[in-house]
């Protein structure tokens, strides 16, 4: 990029407030039909117009940019079980992006990066997707089942196979004393 095509800096008024740790590693102007805006991708994150927090890239159950328009599906927590958590999608938010610069490439980069384990399972009565995620600044794997719809997830089938299903993934993926 030349020297009079960089984009400005992230002005004060628009900089959200980033944690003692954070960086900004990209940021474009947006409007998502309910007011502008401005999309923040940090290390720790994603910032979207209109939230008082960050989405932790851990928190994208999908991003789909469509070379316009950057769409975000946050994931909703459902319930706690015994070393997992049931999520469920919560309501897409798209936001046009007039000038994204790097921000596309860094949200699809760390959301992919969060991913360390993903496999779809069949269960009584559905399906559903169990992933093991990289929390920025954590240790270890946060584990998180997504049902697909139409699953009944609060049956006790579906719960006592799932839970075998994450314990069988969890050993799968534990490091081997060498």
């Amino acid at each position: 990029m030349g020297l009079f095509n960089r984009k400005p800096k992230l002005s004060p008024a628009d900089r959200p407030p980033l944690a003692t740790d954070e960086r900004v590693l990209a940021w474009a102007a947006a409007g998502n039909g309910e007011g502008d805006g401005v999309v923040v991708a940090s290390n720790l994150g994603l910032w979207l117009p209109g939230r008082a927090h960050r989405l932790g890239w851990h928190d994208i159950l999908k991003a789909v940019w469509s070379g316009r328009e950057l769409t975000v599906t946050p994931a909703e927590r459902v319930a706690e079980r015994d070393g997992y958590l049931v999520v469920a999608d919560c309501p897409a938010e798209t936001y046009l992006l007039l000038d994204p610069g790097d921000l596309p490439h860094q949200v699809r980069a760390r959301v992919t990066r969060s991913v360390a384990y993903t496999a779809h399972h069949e269960v009584p009565g559905g399906a559903g997707r169990i992933a093991a995620r990289r929390v920025a600044g954590v240790d270890g794997l946060t584990w998180t089942v997504r049902y697909d719809p139409g699953t009944p997830a609060a049956d006790e089938a579906v719960a006592a196979e799932t839970d075998r299903l994450v314990a069988a993934a969890r050993a799968s993926t534990a490091p081997v004393d060498v």
